[in-house]
Order: C-alpha cells, then structure tokens, then sequence
C-alpha cells in the first residue's frame, strides 16, 4: 500500500509540537499496524480507545465545532484513507469514473415534511414523492393528492414497482441508454478493505447503541482509569415537559432554563446528560431524579449512570451513521459490501446478522440512535432490490418479537423499527415472495391473535372489558401491515402462492372465528343497566378489518380453484361456530295454510351479538360460487336476521334500558364506515336465503323472528300503549326490510350492475337530500382500500356543479333526469336522512306542479341466481301481510297503524306492480307466473277486503291525505297491469281518472296565476297612489332638508352650497336627529344639551398605511415628534371604527358593567375581551368595541356672504398669518416678531376683531363621554397607562381623526369607489361623530396647552415660529397637520375673563388659509420626493397649468434642481397630491355638514380636482394666495438641512401618492407555497427537526412559528416568533398563512388569536385545513380580496372575537407561542 507523503500529514495536526517527518512516520505507522495486524479489528478498538475520549467528554465544556473538528481530523479521515487506500479525494475521483448514479431517490421524510401521491398512477396511496421529484414528474399534471408526512418514510421515485407510469422525475431518469447494474464491482482490494472497515464499525456501533447501564467494556476498549460518569435521563411518554422540567430542578439543581433546555433535548433525542462526576454524585442525583418522578407519576424516569467512555464512545458511535451515509452516497459498490456486511450470517449460529440485533434491539434504543439505524437502512438495503428482499426476510423472521417490542414500547409507531413494513409489504412482487417463502400471513395473524390471546374469554371469543386502549392502539396498526401485503392481487397464481395463500387465509378465520358472535348483549327488563359494556373496540376491530375482508374476497375470486376452497374452509368454520345457540327444539308455525318448521328463538329475549364476520365474509362468497351443493339457508341466514331484528327493536325502543352503548353499535352496523361488511352483507344473506327458499317460509321466518307472527296471525291483543307502539314500529322495520331484500339489487354478483352504477346510486341519493359539497359526498361514500370512492369517474353524469361565492363552497345539484332514480327507502338512508330526502322530493314536485307521490324506481333484474327473489311479492304470506296492514288503516284506529307502515306498504305494492308490468311486457301472459295483482284483487274480495279494494278505502281516509297521491300511483298501476293482462287500453274508470287528475292540475295551476296576478295588482295601485301622494305634495319634498345621510346628491339652487371653507361656504342645515338605543328601545334627540348618546368603537394601533414596514418608531417620552408630529411614513396610526349601533351614555355604562361582572364568570372568557382593556362586545352584532364616541350634532350655521365679502378684502393670507403671529406672541411672549410682509404688527386681540361668539356647552354626560374616548384613544394609540390630564391627549385625538379619514379614503380609492355615497352607514355615522368628538376636544382640554400644540405644528409651516426640535417639511404628514391646526386654531380665540370662539366667518377664512397654507406645503413635498415623471402627450394649457408651471419654477429656483415643467410634471404633481384633497373632503363635509359635489358621488370623474377644489377651493386660487410671498417661505422652506441632505439623496423620502398596501402577492398554485415552505432553514436552528413555516401576508416574510429555537422576549414575556414579528410588523395585528396547515392564523394580541380559511380552494370550491383531503389547491382571488378588506378596514380583532364567541373554547391556545 502507497500512503502519500504529504496530503495525511495534517492527521496530527492536532499536536503542534511534533515536526512534519514525525507526523509522517506516526500516520505510515498506524495505517501499517491496520493493514498488516492478523486482527485489524483489536487494532483498530485500540486505536479508538485512545483517541475517542480524547475528543468526546473528556472536557467539561467542549465545544461542538470543536469537537466536531477534532473527530474530522483524528478519526473520520483515517478511515477513509485506510478505506481509499490513498488520500481520500483522489480515490473518490477515480470511484466517481466508473460509477453510476442511483435511479432511486431514497429521501427519507421527516416529520411533517409535504408528500405527493398520484391518484392516476401509483400502485397504492402508500407510494409517494418528494416535493423536489414531484415538481420534475409528469405527475405534476394528474390527479395528485398531497400531505404530511408522519416521518419514517422515503421517496419512492425511481421504484418501477410503485407506479404504472413516470417512475422516474428528470432528474432521476436513467435514460434510455443507460441503466444502473445489479451489482456494481469495486476493486478488489477495495472491496476487501471496504468489508474489513464496515464490518468492525458496524459491530462497533451495534454495541454501543445497544448499550445498558451494567454492561463492561471490551478489552481492546477498557481504559487505564476512569474517574469521570454521567448521569444519563432518558426520554419516554409517560411523564409530561412540565413534570421533566420541575423533576430536574428538583434534583440536580439546576434553574428553570437549564432545565427547559435539558428537557427538550431529551425530547429530540431521547437522551441528555443532567450531571457530570463522581460516581456518588451521579448515583445520588440518579435516586433524587427517580424519587421525585415517581412522586409525580407512578412510573419514575429511566435513568442510568455511565462512564465518560462509555459516553465518548456512544457519542462517536452516532456520529458513524452519517459518515456511513456519505460513504455509502458514494458508490453502489461501496452500498453493496454495506448491504452484504449487515446482512452476513453469523459465525454464531444461534445470534443472528447485525442489522437483525441492531431490530431487535430497537425497542429497547433511545431516539437518536434509533434515527440513524433507521437512516442506515433506508439508504442501504431498501434501495438495493437483492438486499431488500434479504432484509425482508429478516425483518418478517423477527416480525412477531419485533411488534411485540412496539407493543411494550411507549415511543411513536413514526421512530420504531415496525413502521418499515410499509416499505416492504406494499411492494408486489416482494409481498408474493413472502407469502410463497414465509408465508407471512400467518406471521401476522399469528401475531395479533398472540398480543389480543389476554382477551379471550372461555368460549374463545374475544371479551374487551378492561382493554388497555393504548395498547389496543398498537395492536390495531399490525393490520396495516396485513393490509400492505394484500393491497395488490396477483395476477398469475402458482401452486405454492395458492397453497401459502390458503393457509394464511386459514389462520385468518381463526381470527374471525374468535370474533363471531363476540360481545353478546341481552335485553335489560326492570331497571337500566348499571354500567355501560365496552364496544368501542370490536368495533375498531370491524373497522380495521373492514378492507381487509373485502382484499380477501378479492385475491380469492381471482381463481376459481381457490374460491371454492376458501368458500368450503369459511362454510366449515361457520358450522364450528357455536355462538347464540338455541335453546329448544323445533316447532311447526302455521299462517295461511302454510307451515313452517324451525326452532324458536327470540330476541327480545336470548343474547344476541352484533358482531359476524364469518357469516358476512360467507355471504360475499356465495355471490361469485353457482353451487349445486345443498345448504341449510335457514341456518344461514338465521344470524344475519337477528342482526337485523336487532337494529329494528332498538329502533322501537325496546333495548333503552341497555344505555347508549347498543345505540352506537347500531349506528355503527349501518354507518358507512362499517356497512358494507356488516349491514350489506347481512342484506346479502338474506337475499341469497330468499333465492333459495320457499318465500312463504321465508317470510314466516321473518314475522317470527320480529316477533309480529301471532301480531299477524290475529292471535294476540294488547291494550297497553307501549306494546302497541312498539308493534307498530316493528311493523314498519319489518316492512322496510322487506323492500330491501326485493328492491336493492346494485350489489354485483346480484344483478348486472357495475362498481360504477353502484357509486352513482349512491351519490344520486345523497344529493335528493340536499345539494353537497364534494367532501360531504366522498364521506358519505364508502372507500375502498387505496381511499378512492369512485365518485369523480360518476360526478359529472349525475350533477352538476354550482361554484362558490367569496364564503362557503361549492355544491353538486343532482340533474333532473335523474330524479326518477330515486328510491325513498335506500337502504342506505338513516332515519334523519330518509326524512329529508322525502321532504325535499316533494318539495320540488310541488314546486313543479306535479303530484307528491314518491314511486318505487324501477330497478335492473336480478341475476339467475337471485330471480327467485321477486317471488317473496306474489306468496301468500305477503298478501295477508298486506291485507292486515290495510286492514288496520281502514279500521281507523290510530293505536293499530301509522302512517310510516301504510306508506311502506304502498311501496311494496308499488314494486310487485313494476316487477310484473316488467315480466308481461317482456314474456307473454302464459309465460307469467308473477300473479300478484290477480291476488290482490282476489284474495279477501268477498268479504271487501282484498287488498286492490282496501286501497280504494284508505284512499278516502283524510288522516292518509299525505299518501294520496301515492295510492293514486297504486291504483293506475293496477289498471295498467290488467291491461297488459288483457292485451287491452285502459278502461273508462281509468281515462276518467286521469281526467280528474289533469282537472286538479289545472285547478291548481290557475290559482296560482290568480294569486300572482293579484298581488300584481295590488302593486300597480300601491305605486299610483305613491306618484299621486308625491305630486299633490311637491312642495313639501322640494324645501325638505338633507337628511345627514350620504345617500343620492341633492341639487341645490343656492351656488356656494357645495363649498366648504372660505367666504362662499354653504350653510349648516339644523337637522333634527332622533335615534334609537339599541338597549332600551327609547328614541332621544341628539342635542349638545340633551343627555348623551354614544356610539360603540373600537380603538387599535394599525400599520394598514405604513410606508415603513415593519419599523415602528419607539415612542418618545418628551413628546417632541410622534404623536405631535405624524411622520410622513405613517408608521403607525391609530385607528377608530364603529359599527354605527348607538345607547344611551347610561345604558351603555349599565351594560358594560353587567358585562364586566358577568365575563369574569365565564370559562377563557379573557380569550375574547381584555376587561383590563375596557373591552367588550357590541350587544346587536357582537363586534369587539374598547370605547365609545359621543354624537354630537352639528351647530346650525345660515352664513352671512356679504359680511364675508367684505372681510375678505382685508383677512388676506399675508394679513392673516400676521394676525395669527401677532396673537401667539401676546399669548407665549417667547415667541418673537415673524418678519412676514411688511412692518406693521397688528394688534395682540386684532384676532378677535373679525367675529367671535360663544363656545357651544355640552351636556355633563356628554363631556363625561368625550373624556371617556379621548382617554381610550390616548393610551390605546401610545400604549401608556390612561391619564385624561396628559397633554397629548388631544393630539391623539386629532391622530385617530385624520388616520381614520385616510384609512377610510385608501379603502375607497383602493375599491374604485367614489369619495362620497359609498360608505355603508355605520361608516360614515362613525367618521362623523370621529370628527365632531375631536372637533370638541378643545372645549375639554387646557386651552394653553392646545394653544402651544398650535404653535408648534404652525412652526413646520411658518419656521420662524418654529423651534430647535421642529421637523422640517418633509418629516411631517401633512393631512394630520392640517386635521391637528384646523381643530386647534379656535383656542387662539380664547380669553382669560371670558370664553369665545370664531364666528362663523372667521372660522371659514381660517379653514380657508390652513388649508392653503397646508395645500403648498404638500405640493411641495410632492415635487421635493419626485425624482421622474413618465411622458405623456401634452394636453391643452389653462390658468391652473400655468399656475403650476410658475410654482415649479420657484421650486427650482430655491432647490437648485432646474427640470423642464411638462404635461408629465403637472399630470404628476396631481396624482400625488389627489390623496390628501381626498381626504380633506372628507374631513371638510364632516366638520361643517355642507353637502359635497355632485361630481364627487361618481366614479366616472377621471380626475377629482374640479369638484374636490370646489368641495374646499380652487388651486389655482391657492397658487394666486402664495404670489405674492411665495419666495419668502420657500426660501425659508427649502433652506431647511433636512431637506436639503433629501435633496442630495443623503436620507430617504416618502414619494406622493403613498404605495397603497396590499397583502403579498401569493402563487396560484399552492404546491409553490409548498415548495418554498420545503426549502425553508430556521435561522436559529442548525437541526433538521419539523417546522412550522409560516409567511406573514403583510410584508411576505417567512417564520418559524411554534419552535423554541426562534422565542423572543416581548415586554419581558417569552413570545414566538409570529408574535414577536406581528408586534413590529402589524402593530401587534397579524395575518399569517401556515403553509403546512394550509390555514390562515389572525392575531390581536399576545393572547388573541383565530383560524381562518385560507384564500386556496381545490377544483370542487373547497378549502382544506391541514390538507385533510390533499386535493391540488389553487388561489381563489375572490376570498384573497376579502382577506385583504378585513385587513384593510382593520376588522381582524372583530373577525377574532365573533370567531371566538361562536367556537366554545375549552382549552386556551398560547397564541403567544406562536
């Protein structure tokens, strides 16, 4: 062997001391020793010996990276040299030549990660792909059903035997050309070494994993001392996190995040070292540990003490399993000397091969090493076809002690060595080879009847009572596996698979045989059971096995030899069956000159069981075998009928004394989950007894095991009520049954029927009960064993498809020609089902115009074999049957009958009727035997009583008018018949029959159009009188004032009535507004004086408008920026909704108490409101509210305009702010002269000068109610504690004013909606009294404080007025300073001595100037942020183009940034400013109630401006306002250092028109999400454990949710990461979509949360939680919509807490752990 000299020098790196030659001898040293040593094993152990504790617990404090680095270098690459025989890279580049790569993919799953299941294509549901393989298949374009993976399986890409087609994606595709060999050869000395190695680290790691507590070492690993141990705890599912945690603070005195730590480690991977010293020390904390668990739990934690060897030792041991993977990747040859290593016999005959020790031991192993043997076998034998078939074998060798371990295990089916049986089982010609070879399924069955031996009883039939469900739990999975093996039938049998089958099928029955007639139960009499027996766990035995009986029947009917064989093993177990014997011997019954011979037997009175597997399984048989051989059929239906009857009497209430557990196993019996092996087949059996046997005896024997034989014979009475109704009901049941046996012929094997006319019988009967989703129809379908129902192949030609709105989901509606199918006693109706499909039909044949009656359908022939059937219609019995039962009705004793056994008699004449109209029309009339209307009108005729004459007088009966029609139905058929009998037309009586029939049609039809032309009518004349009313008073509806509502615009003759600031503004209408509290019902006026009334609200912080996400400023303390100051980003706002329902002040305080003192009681009542909060719930519609807003009615204004007029001439705007400077100087004298348009100051009060008057007073309640609001907008909006006398709390109140307004204003731009009428009431109700509320601040507030609030906003516009502090112009949002000055600026009136505000004039010009003032400032902000214009065709030039061209040339004068104005700048400019003169509009219209434009109430105005400008003023005019100052403020406004750094591109600005925010762009396709979602890292984590991606909708950024390793500390408090990100994000409001529950999470709050419906659908108009379905879902752009006007509109804390008052939580969700 040639070492290099150089490239494995750096093996002893690790020891600076020693020289490269020393190096170099040392490695040619240690790999001579290997290679040449007799027992390379000893001197290799010896070699880890040293060197393993050397890296692994030998330091206390050890580093992973460092670890890791020194095992890299001292241990994993030597023995890849010794492997390589050279340095490793280069012999990997010569292994890669002549290698190829594997066509199996292989990738195992984790946890939860998505898989892909091709309903086309896969063999069964068990074969699936990976995302990535899935994406590169043609299977992308199928029916593919996707979900979660439980872990433990891998890809089956590149497996020919999963799939019919496309076996390979493209990247695992071998080619035409190119396959991959068998067998792969590696050199030989390669070989030889590869072996060598693998063998020796392979019985390494089996030895180290497999470890226990009072094991010893070997000699090639015992050390010279060691002084160090570990106390090791290990995992299980008996003791909880909480019980861990508070154990090991208890006991090795560690802390609660210690603890935490240790805890989930131990979780993950199964074990953790909690102390490290003295073998005392250990040993004392090993008792502590166990002492305090089991005073915790019964059972204490596992726990051992090792040695830091031992651990060093087992740690390396874990770290070989992915070195071995990665040798393992690298070559097939290097896969197979693996493979044949493992799988080596042992010298040792009595112990088996390595991988069978190392199963063996599984149960026995913790998590982690348990992970990488399974990873072993995954990426080793399961991908090699040789060696898989080798491993089988091993594994079903074992099988039976390897599911006894799981059994006794408390570990997950997901990490145990069992839960590889689906990768072995489920492959075809694998599971035939161990059938043939180990007839493995005998193993099975042998197992189960093993592990379930304990609960036989002592006639060896099984007695679950006192059943350990968990262990049950366990048993039940080895069905899978028996399952798996039988999920694909053969289609060649040999003689050894037939023979091996057979005996399996053998050993089958002995399962069944101890399950025939199990769990017995007898009538309770006297008094009700005192305990309720167990059921639930036969039949979750029925359940388990329900496949499996119909595989069995399926591989059986395979072969012709083999059914007849299976059939006599089945028909002889039955026999063997002593269940339910009877008790005395036979006796003769006689009815109609009729006997029958059989031995008595009640129900009512013998134990009975529910449970006959063998019968059923008999039954199925006998449908596919024409024997000629003679059975007792007697004998064989005996069982199936008890059932039956069974079912019946706990329907007539006769078991009610045997509790609710009989009631269950009733439901079961005919539940879709069990029916076609339970109720089906019994129905089958007495269909098959029915061919075989006289139907007269036949018949009896029904009567007289429903316990109605002398009821019929007319040998027994009874006054007592009970009984009557009882015998009544049975009645009934006796008769339905009867329809069943003759009727339900879609069985194949019964009559000519498909698979597929089955499925749609089935789903035409379940769409006449109402119309269904495609998920209620596939659960009310029964399966199959690959989970298909076979309804999409039959959808389409039964029903068609109604698709979904933005809620609910799409319905099938069945088609009408397929109504006539439809049979009202379908077997497979309840009774609540049979109830609404009958009064739905007749419903729509009301609607229709037709009769109500519901006529058998005619149904196909029966087989040959089954025609014997329909002769139970025409026997004698059945006549008597039927006379008495009419007979009964015509008595007209309502104790005797019911109107449920008149109407199944009907049903049953109807169908003798159809079956011999059917014979005569295809025979002749000799031919015919069916004679049963020729008995029904003669039998009993001489006394009146047959049954043909009997329907004519029940026909008579008006308490049977609901049956009319049907019996209508009847009697046509009858004349129909003995037409067909005579070969004539039908007779006169019948002509006038269908006469009458057609006159009643008629009649009815007639009244119908009568009532509709009536009310017609009635209209016409309502709408004339109306026309009169309104013209005789036309008058009165021209001179009605607008109500207040923003309904159609009102035209007004008056030419400023439109105008809402300055000299031309329209008037204030005194509009009386009278409402109703939504509590007491009483009407009051709103009046300022009147007591107050109040609108519910909700305050919140929202980010709807942010410029900023996810970058929410901190607030700061002194005030000075936010909340004075909004920044242009809009960070955070805060929001002010209502729901428009409006109290009384005190009624609204009586509720709210009675809310606090009522909730506290309730159970999670915290979940919905926070009381701390001031929460609560709107009494009418349940919306969450936190406040409420007083309503304040608008002060009546008549506007002088001449007085106006003439102000105007001197209040210019330079005059003005003149005024203003003049009066905040003598009001702070701080404040100096401002230098603006000349030398002349006016006076400190000149203000006043230009019309004062006296400010409105309020009510006591209603400023109690304005104090209220503005303290809940206050410490809502900055998170403070509630103080009413701090001095932002009227800034905030302005905020939410203006935030609300543009929230409102993005909404219906966002919508296209136009600026007014659109808003629903309960909108513009609360917009209105928002604005009034803040409006009214100021009468509340300090009057210095708003005083200086004034000023300093004022400095942002006029800076010499401003401050150090104040921002410049583009740090402000100029909306909320025009909200927050127009609010503020009457306090500037105010006086010491007396108070006052502006007149109404006054107030006009000082809107008018703000709003100028403002206006310029956001235009030049507009410009200032806009960088390009895009170029547009030069439109005509007016006074407001040239205006603006003169603005922006002043711009860029005093900005140095010179462009050519265009169309494009004006056009621009416009865009970006339409916004905000949206928004002052709104706010305008709802300060001063002047009515708006009619322009403004129509989306077709391209531009808003005109109507908008005159909603306020002109622009032009407001240009003209600056002509004459302008150079002044923008000198001084451009001059500012923030601007002039945003200039120069130093800091960033907000561009105009803000991005209006939307959710995310999401894919249409959610495999995308999927995919993304699978490529996922955490970026706190370094493992490859689950996770929960989840993608906030907001920003489009991806977060582990629900993971420790991604909590954060939130206000001290331990939060998720969705959480945390929803605090910076959505101001604590989140929206995220978890893609792997494919579910929509809304967040409030640390502790408030619901689910809603993601916005993706599959192709049938569904959404699908947790991809329970898996169908391919794609988006639906209707329900993203909606999710983003929840957003939009803030109603996700209203969606939360409806969501949370409708679901009754019993159990909080820590949504903060999110």
């Amino acid at each position: 062997m040639n070492y290099p000299d150089k490239s494995l020098l750096k093996l002893f790196d690790f020891d600076a001391r020693l020289t490269g030659q020393v190096k170099l001898v040392m490695l040619f040293s240690v790999l001579q020793e290997w290679q040449e040593a007799a027992d390379s094993r000893a001197e290799l152990l010896r070699y880890l010996k040293e060197q393993v504790p050397q890296i692994f617990c030998l330091k206390k404090d050890a580093s992973p990276q460092e670890e890791e680095e020194l095992m890299q270098s001292r241990l994993l690459h030597p023995l890849e040299c010794f492997l390589f025989g050279e340095d490793p890279q280069e012999g990997l580049e010569k292994l890669k030549q002549g290698s190829t790569s594997s066509q199996l993919c292989g990738r195992v799953f984790k946890e939860g990660e998505t898989v892909y299941s091709c309903r086309d294509c896969a063999i069964d549901p068990t074969c699936v792909l990976c995302m990535n393989c899935f994406q590169d298949s043609v299977h992308k374009s199928h029916r593919y059903k996707m979900h979660a993976s439980s872990g433990g399986g891998f890809c089956d890409c590149g497996d020919v035997e999963a799939w019919k087609i496309g076996p390979c994606c493209s990247k695992h595709d071998p080619g035409a050309a190119t396959k991959e060999k068998h067998f792969c050869v590696l050199e030989p000395e390669l070989q030889e070494r590869a072996e060598k190695l693998f063998r020796v680290l392979l019985c390494y790691i089996k030895d180290f994993l497999v470890w226990e507590e009072n094991f010893e070492l070997p000699a090639e690993l015992q050390p010279r001392y060691d002084n160090a141990y570990y106390c090791v705890l290990y995992n299980d599912e008996h003791h909880s996190y909480d019980h861990v945690i508070y154990t090991l603070q208890r006991s090795v005195n560690c802390d609660q995040a210690e603890a935490q730590t240790h805890t989930a480690l131990i979780d993950k991977e199964g074990r953790r070292a909690v102390k490290r010293g003295t073998f005392r020390s250990c040993q004392q904390a090993k008792d502590l540990i166990r002492a305090n668990s089991e005073h915790i739990s019964l059972l204490p934690l596992r726990v051992e003490i090792l040695t830091a060897t031992v651990m060093a030792h087992q740690t390396f041991a874990l770290r070989l399993g992915p070195w071995f993977q990665k040798i393992i990747g690298y070559s097939v040859g290097f896969r197979q000397a693996f493979c044949q290593v493992a799988l080596e016999p042992n010298a040792d005959r009595d112990q088996p091969c390595l991988i069978s020790r190392l199963m063996l031991h599984d149960a026995r192993m913790y998590k982690g090493a348990r992970k990488i043997v399974h990873e072993l076998i995954f990426c080793s034998m399961l991908m090699e076809t040789e060696f898989k078939r080798l491993f089988a074998i091993e594994f079903t060798k074992h099988y039976k002690q390897l599911q006894k371990d799981f059994i006794n295990d408390d570990h997950e089916r997901s990490i145990s060595i069992t839960a590889l049986s689906v990768q072995i089982f489920t492959v075809p010609t694998l599971a035939r080879q161990l059938i043939e070879e180990g007839n493995v399924i005998k193993v099975i069955v042998d197992t189960v009847l093993e592990l379930l031996r304990e609960h036989l009883d002592d006639n060896n039939r099984f007695f679950f009572l006192g059943y350990s469900s968990d262990k049950f739990s366990r048993i039940q999975v080895i069905f899978h596996d028996l399952r798996y093996i039988l999920i694909s039938k053969p289609s060649v049998w040999t003689d050894e698979l037939r023979e091996q089958f057979l005996a399996g099928f053998k050993d089958f029955l002995g399962l069944l045989k101890c399950m025939q007639g199990m769990e017995e139960v007898k009538r309770q009499l006297g008094r009700h059971i005192a305990v309720e027996p167990e059921w639930e766990a036969g039949f979750t035995l029925q359940i388990q096995l329900r496949h499996i009986l119909a595989m069995f029947q399926d591989w059986s009917s395979s072969n012709d030899e083999l059914l007849l064989l299976a059939f006599k093993e089945c028909h002889s177990v039955l026999m063997q069956c002593n269940n339910q014997p009877f008790h005395r011997e036979a006796t003769d019954y006689y009815m109609c000159k009729h006997i029958l011979h059989v031995r008595p037997y009640k129900v009512s009175q013998e134990p009975v069981s529910i449970h006959l597997p063998i019968s059923r399984l008999l039954a199925g048989k006998m449908t596919n075998i024409l024997s000629s051989e003679c059975y007792d059929f007697t004998q064989l239906a005996e069982l199936p009928l008890r059932c039956v009857v069974l079912a019946a009497q706990v329907s007539a209430e006769m078991w009610r004394r045997n509790g609710l557990s009989l009631v269950s196993q009733v439901y079961y019996y005919q539940d879709v989950k069990c029916r076609d092996e339970m109720y089906d087949k019994d129905v089958l059996m007495l269909q098959i007894a029915a061919s075989k046997m006289d139907p007269n005896h036949f018949l009896m024997l029904i009567l007289l095991r429903f316990e109605l034989f002398e009821y019929f014979n007319g040998s027994c009475t009874s006054k007592d009520q009970d009984e009557l109704r009882q015998w009544n009901r049975l009645t009934e049941e006796m008769l339905y049954l009867l329809i069943v046996v003759i009727g339900e012929r879609y069985i194949p094997g019964v009559s000519q029927v498909t698979k597929e006319d089955v499925t749609v019988r089935e789903v035409i009967h379940l769409l006449c009960i109402e119309p269904m989703a495609h998920s209620s129809l596939v659960k009310g379908l029964p399966e199959n064993e690959s989970h298909e129902t076979g309804l999409e192949s039959v959808i389409t030609k039964v029903a068609t498809f109604k698709k979904p709105g933005v809620s609910g989901h799409g319905l099938y509606e069945v088609k009408k020609e397929r109504l006539m199918e439809f049979n009202p006693f379908f077997y497979h109706y309840s009774r609540s089902q049979h109830s609404k499909a009958e009064e739905s039909q007749k419903k729509r044949k009301a609607q229709e115009g037709n009769d109500k009656a519901l006529p058998p359908p005619l149904p196909p022939a029966f087989c040959p074999a089954f025609s014997n059937v329909v002769r139970l219609l025409c026997c004698d019995i059945i006549i008597h049957i039927l006379r008495h039962v009419l007979q009964r009705a015509v008595e007209d004793r309502p104790v005797n009958w019911t109107e449920a056994m008149i109407q199944r008699a009907l049903h049953l004449i109807g169908q003798a009727l159809l079956e011999e109209k059917t014979q005569l029309e295809d025979s002749t009339v000799e031919e015919v035997t069916f004679d049963f209307s020729l008995k029904a009108r003669i039998i009993g005729s001489e006394h009146g009583k047959s049954v043909f004459l009997l329907l004519y007088k029940i026909k008579a009966l008006p308490s049977l008018e609901a049956q009319k029609d049907m019996v209508k139905w009847v009697l046509q058929m009858f004349e129909i018949v003995k037409c067909l009998r005579e070969k004539s037309s039908p007779t006169v009586p019948m002509s006038m029959e269908t006469n009458a029939q057609d006159k009643e049609k008629a009649e009815r039809k007639r009244k119908a159009e009568a009532a509709k032309l009536h009310r017609q009518k009635i209209m016409a004349q309502m709408s004339a009188m109306q026309k009169n009313f309104i013209e005789s008073n036309k008058m009165l509806y021209d001179n009605m004032p607008e109500s207040g509502t923003q309904g159609e615009p009102v035209t007004s003759t008056v030419r400023d009535m439109c105008i809402a600031i300055g000299p031309q503004r329209g008037s204030t209408i005194d509009d009386r507004e009278v409402l109703t509290c939504i509590l007491c019902q009483e009407e009051q006026e709103v009046a300022a004086q009147a007591p107050a009334m109040v609108l519910t609200a909700c305050v919140q912080r929202s980010t709807v408008l942010t410029q900023c996400r996810g970058k929410i400023p901190p607030f700061r303390a002194d005030g000075t920026l936010y909340p004075l100051y909004m920044p242009p980003e809009l960070a955070v706002g805060t929001h002010t909704g209502s729901c428009g329902h409006v109290m009384h002040a005190t009624c609204w305080q009586k509720y709210f108490e009675a809310v606090q003192n009522t909730t506290r009681n309730r159970l999670h009542a915290e979940l919905i409101i926070d009381l701390e909060n001031g929460e609560y719930l709107c009494p009418l519609c349940k919306s969450l509210c936190n406040t409420v807003v007083p309503l304040i009615p608008l002060e009546p204004l008549t506007f002088n305009y001449e007085n106006a007029e003439i102000i105007g001439q001197h209040l210019t705007l330079p005059r003005w702010i003149q005024i203003l400077s003049a009066r905040i100087k003598g009001l702070n004298s701080g404040i100096g002269n401002t230098g603006l348009c000349g030398e002349g100051q006016p006076d400190f009060r000149s203000i006043l000068s230009y019309g004062v008057q006296e400010p409105r007073k309020f009510s006591d309640s209603i400023t109690e109610m304005l104090v209220v609001c503005a303290t809940t907008v206050h410490r809502v909006g900055l998170k403070t504690a509630p103080n009413e006398l701090c001095p932002r709390v009227p800034v905030m109140a302005w905020n939410t004013c203006a935030f609300t307004i543009q929230a409102i204003e993005n909404i219906l731009q966002e919508e296209d909606k136009p600026l007014f009428g659109s808003l629903q009431n309960r909108q513009l109700a609360g917009l209105k009294a928002i604005v009034q509320f803040s409006a009214s601040q100021r009468l509340k507030s300090s009057q210095a404080v708003i005083q200086r609030h004034f000023t300093d906003m004022l400095g942002v516009l006029l800076p010499a007025l401003s401050r150090k502090n104040t921002p410049s112009l583009l740090e402000v949002d100029c909306f909320h300073l025009l909200v927050g000055l127009v609010l503020s600026i009457p306090s500037l009136y105010q006086e010491e001595a007396v108070d006052l505000q502006p007149s109404a004039v006054s107030s006009a010009y000082n809107h008018l100037h703000i709003f100028h003032l403002v206006t310029m400032a956001h235009m030049l902000q507009v410009l200032l942020s806009s960088t390009d214009f895009p170029e547009v065709e030069a439109g005509e030039e007016t006074e407001e183009t040239r205006a603006a061209a003169e603005f922006h040339a002043t711009v860029s004068q005093h900005t140095g940034r010179y462009k050519c104005f265009s169309s494009s700048c004006y056009l621009s400019a416009k865009k970006g400013i339409e916004p905000f003169l949206r928004c002052a509009a709104l706010f305008f219209n709802c300060l001063t109630g002047v009515h708006p434009p009619e322009e403004l109430f129509s989306t077709s105005v391209t531009w808003h401006y005109p109507p908008m400008c005159s909603s306020c003023s002109r622009i032009t005019e407001t240009l003209e306002k600056f002509s004459d100052c302008k150079c002044l403020f923008f000198l001084r406004w451009c001059g500012s250092p923030a601007i002039t750094k945003a200039l120069k591109g130093k800091t960033q600005t907000v561009r105009y028109p803000r991005r209006r925010n939307r959710l995310m762009d999401l894919p249409e396709d959610y495999s995308a999400l999927l995919n993304q979602a699978s490529h996922f890292q955490c970026p706190k984590s370094t493992d490859d454990e689950r996770k929960h991606p989840t993608l906030c909708l907001f920003c489009g950024a991806m977060l582990c949710s629900q993971s420790s390793c991604c909590l954060s500390q939130l206000d001290g408090e331990d939060v998720g990461a969705c959480t945390a990100h929803a605090a910076t994000c959505g101001a604590g409001v989140g929206m995220f979509l978890r893609i792997r529950e494919c579910e929509i999470v809304l967040m409030a709050s640390k502790t408030r949360g619901s689910t809603y419906p993601a916005p993706y659908l599959d192709d049938y108009g569904e959404t699908d939680p947790h991809l329970g379905r898996g169908n391919p879902l794609h988006l639906c752009p209707e329900r993203y919509r909606k999710l983003n006007q929840l957003w939009q509109q803030h109603c996700i804390l209203e969606e939360i807490a409806r969501s949370l008052e409708v679901v009754n939580v019993m159990f909080a969700f820590e949504w903060q752990m999110l």
